[in-house]
């Protein structure tokens, strides 16, 4: 399959710059270490403050991603809402009475929803902050907030504002940035290294699409779900809705959700690197394989050592045990996006552009954003 991928192709680069890209946003993170905690030291400090993460589609799922984490983490409220929510419904998201340090995800900036949820905040609450976490500086949310007071805009490295028509290298950069930002150092090498040597053996993946699944279930469980949500939404851009995707917790996979299944469908369930939850991603995995078959599942994992998920075809992320679920998974999901470009290849789709007459575009358009009264 990889001999298959056109040169040229947008999507391609941006998926292999991934491991190039983190360690350059490292070195920024690192410069900028000293004026990012002046910024976040009066939040931090504040026990009543609450961290909102937000953002649009691929955006907002770096929000779930890092969301249950940061709250262990932090000991506070840390939470995921999506700009698409705050705008439509923002007295419902909003405490006006407490104080809110919003941060924002954003590719392009450009989204109407991106400038409006910063603007609504503003209205709506008596003590807010902005983190804008972005990949274009030249963006109408980079510059709303570049001079404003109270904000702090953090760009990711220069060619992480994808091209292509589905976030990769910019959903990964955002995420990786805003779980040093607000939780403090990680292992950004070893991730690093970890996608540097999946992509030297991604053959191994792009196989699995030779079986040509008709249907494609994301697993994982706390931060996990949040990348398998992601993991969904990519395969659906990338085939532009032909290859059916679903997303589901591994405990929640079974109410109902499994429904979905077919003899061709194959599962993706990523493996927690914590011990008790880790547990229940195993008991389905188990099942799974028992029910599908083991090419059929496919088990994501960061520990390279895997004694104890033996079964399912299995991807293992060497250097990356013992590392956070959000940490480890930045490179897990590189795995997601092989296989939505494996499988709109396989389709005759251009991955770069899978909706050539635009029923659905790179930057959202058509949404008009309304004025809050009241």
């Amino acid at each position: 399959m990889t001999d298959q991928v056109p040169s040229g192709l947008h999507t391609d680069r941006e998926i292999r710059q991934q491991p190039r890209l983190w360690r350059e946003l490292a070195v920024t993170l690192d410069t900028r270490r000293e004026e990012l905690a002046a910024f976040l030291r009066p939040w931090m400090e504040d026990a009543t403050a609450r961290v909102v993460l937000t953002g649009a589609g691929t955006s907002a799922y770096a929000g779930q991603v890092l969301a249950p984490w940061l709250s262990r983490r932090l000991q506070r409220r840390v939470e995921a809402i999506a700009t698409t929510d705050l705008v439509a419904a923002p007295h419902e998201h909003l405490s006006p009475d407490v104080p809110t340090l919003l941060v924002s995800f954003a590719r392009s900036g450009q989204s109407p929803e991106s400038v409006a949820a910063t603007e609504l905040a503003e209205q709506v609450l008596t003590r807010v902050g902005h983190l804008i976490i972005t990949c274009n500086p030249d963006g109408h949310l980079a510059r709303a907030h570049e001079r404003a007071e109270g904000s702090f805009v953090l760009v990711m490295p220069e060619g992480s504002n994808d091209q292509s028509f589905a976030m990769t290298s910019s959903f990964t950069s955002m995420t990786l940035a805003a779980l040093v930002a607000l939780g403090g150092p990680q292992e950004v090498e070893a991730v690093a290294a970890a996608a540097d040597d999946l992509l030297a053996r991604r053959g191994e993946i792009e196989a699995v699409v030779a079986a040509r699944p008709e249907r494609v279930v994301y697993l994982g469980s706390g931060a996990l779900l949040g990348l398998a949500e992601e993991s969904a939404l990519k395969l659906l851009e990338l085939t532009a809705g032909q290859v059916v995707a679903w997303a589901e917790s591994s405990l929640g996979f079974r109410h109902g959700p499994k429904a979905i299944l077919t003899p061709r469908t194959l599962v993706v369930v990523y493996l927690s690197n914590d011990p008790y939850t880790r547990r229940y991603d195993l008991d389905i995995v188990t099942e799974l394989v028992a029910q599908l078959g083991p090419e059929q599942v496919l088990v994501v994992d960061a520990d390279d050592r895997g004694s104890d998920a033996p079964q399912g075809t299995r991807v293992g992320l060497v250097g990356t045990a013992g590392l956070p679920d959000p940490c480890w998974g930045l490179a897990g999901v590189l795995v997601a996006q092989l296989v939505g470009q494996a499988c709109s290849l396989d389709l005759g789709l251009v991955p770069d552009n899978p909706f050539p007459t635009g029923e659905v575009n790179r930057v959202v358009r058509g949404v008009t954003v309304h004025p809050l009264t009241g």
